[in-house]
């Protein structure tokens, strides 16, 4: 089952996470939201983040503890 979230607005939002290769051929993990599962979709919210909303547009972030 996949994480998500309802903001303010009651849209649902699915976490998901990639490994990315930024331009100098480091590897990074990053997360997004998206309202439809893809096959990248998380289960949990990763330890040290927290989930917040962005007060003008109503999207989901997640947020260093």
């Amino acid at each position: 089952m996949a994480y998500s979230i309802t903001n303010s607005k009651g849209q649902a939002y699915i976490l998901h996470g990639k490994m990315v290769t930024l331009r100098g051929g480091r590897k990074q993990q990053i997360y997004y939201f998206a309202r439809k599962a893809k096959p990248d979709a998380l289960d949990a919210l990763p330890a040290g983040y927290a989930v917040m909303e962005n007060k003008r547009t109503g999207l989901p972030m997640l947020k260093k503890k």
